[in-house]
């Protein structure tokens, strides 16, 4: 196989992925914070990475894979004190709820999920470095603050100049700090508030802010620098950014060597946001859409690109995914198996290989279903189980993925579609009839047409 290439948000452009060791690849994503349900951009996140680590793990690398967890944001301790409960109950709760969406949808687990909490040492001695650097300082409010403008390269990631980004971003003004795009690394603690979240020291009692969370857990676990830094495109600036400034500010160093990003997700037009309030979670989606399918939904659009969410493309993508377990059917007891000198499987390879161009690997998928349909070849359907296996599809049992599908289809719905089916082929509307015979086979529904201009009906 051809060797893997990804899109550096850093240089702009494709850069063939090199290992800092050979054979092993050292991967942070940034994760949740944990204050609420996951929803469908964290899925994205969650689902485009285990994609790559899948795919290098298929290359014969070892993966160790970091993707922390935040347990200490304003935003949790806000809704903890909504709730009444401690910080860590609200915490542990919602990771569990993580858990189990990421379970769903086929996720694998890192290699490590730290928690913020469990690292405050390595960040006070991470600000510790900083501040004997020049790049960090106490401001009267007693905060920690990164003195932006003292570290060189801050921008890079952004593609802007200072000057820029203090135009074109939101930044807090603050008057205790020396310049509005510094940013916090250390927040004191409030001595009107007892009872805030606090750790001591070197500063006084206080907390960390978010950005020094994902340097410290990633040199802690990774080292100064490692392979690939991944997340959601919103965190390219100030997050990652801010990273950038803190890990390299103190060590010296190249913090990762590839920065991968994926796409927004948009409903209706618009990215989705708690602001707006178009964001949906993903155990309510599972409500009404089976797991697998909304995995498939993810995973065939390239990560880069935006994710359209709506009830329609999920429809589609339940479609695809019946397409394929249709053409699995009768292969059910056929193990998985990837010839990679197939031409199939070097078609999928290079796709994969090409940043991830998992739309062209898909497409690979449903060339595979044409062929079983044509010609009932079983090594094409163990190829097809075994790609899908790497993309993390396709592993029920085809039968009993079709069987509950149809199980869940109102009869008197398939009647009325079914007559409605016949007359648009009285009126030679063979479009319209074509379309409902679309719409059933989707819910696994065969048509049979009989003599006389009667049409019967099963579950696939």
């Amino acid at each position: 196989m051809t060797a893997l290439h990804l899109h550096n948000t850093l240089t702009r452009g494709k850069v063939r992925l090199t290992p800092i060791e050979p054979g092993h690849v050292r991967m942070y994503v940034c994760g949740m914070t944990v204050y609420d349900y996951c929803h469908i951009g964290h899925a994205r996140v969650m689902v485009v990475f285990d994609l790559l680590q899948r795919w290098l793990k298929t290359q014969g690398l070892q993966v160790t894979y970091v993707r922390n967890i935040t347990d200490i944001d304003d935003k949790i301790i806000r809704r903890a004190q909504d709730n009444g409960e401690t910080i860590r109950a609200l915490t542990d709760r919602f990771i569990a709820a993580m858990r189990e969406d990421a379970d769903a949808l086929g996720v694998e687990r890192p290699t490590h999920e730290p928690r913020a909490t469990d690292y405050v040492p390595q960040m006070l001695d991470l600000i510790g470095k900083l501040k004997d650097r020049g790049l960090a300082y106490r401001d009267s409010a007693g905060d920690v603050n990164f003195h932006v403008r003292a570290f060189p390269g801050y921008g890079r990631l952004s593609g802007k100049s200072l000057d820029e980004l203090r135009a074109g971003e939101r930044v807090e003004v603050d008057a205790a700090k020396q310049d509005p795009l510094d940013f916090v690394l250390w927040k004191a603690a409030k001595p009107t508030e007892p009872d805030e979240v606090k750790w001591p020291s070197a500063d006084g009692p206080g907390r960390p802010g978010w950005h020094i969370e994902c340097s410290a857990m990633s040199c802690a676990l990774l080292g100064e620098t490692f392979d690939i830094h991944g997340g959601g495109a919103d965190l390219q600036f100030p997050h990652h950014e801010n990273e950038i400034a803190q890990s390299e500010g103190a060590s010296g160093k190249p913090m990762a060597n590839v920065w991968v990003h994926n796409g927004f997700v948009r409903v209706d037009g618009e990215k989705m946001s708690k602001s707006l309030g178009n964001f949906f979670t993903i155990r309510d989606i599972l409500k009404h859409v089976d797991a697998e399918t909304v995995r498939l939904f993810i995973v065939r659009a390239h990560y880069r690109s935006p994710l359209h969410y709506s009830d329609a493309h999920l429809q589609d993508a339940h479609a695809a995914l019946t397409r394929l377990y249709t053409a699995l059917d009768p292969f059910a007891n056929l193990p998985a198996q990837v010839d990679w000198s197939h031409p199939r499987a070097q078609a999928f390879a290079a796709a994969m290989n090409d940043d991830l161009n998992t739309p062209e690997a898909m497409a690979v998928l449903f060339e595979l279903a044409t062929d079983i349909n044509k010609s009932g070849d079983a090594v094409s359907a163990a190829l097809l189980k075994g790609l899908g296996g790497v993309l993390g599809l396709l592993q029920q049992n085809p039968r009993e993925f079709l069987q509950s599908k149809a199980a869940a289809v109102d009869a008197v719905w398939v009647e009325q579609l079914v007559q409605a089916r016949i007359a648009a082929k009285q009126a030679r509307n063979f479009a319209e009839a074509d379309r409902i015979r679309a719409e059933l086979a989707a819910k696994g529904i065969v048509l049979e047409d009989k003599p006389g201009g009667i049409t019967a009906w099963r579950a696939a």
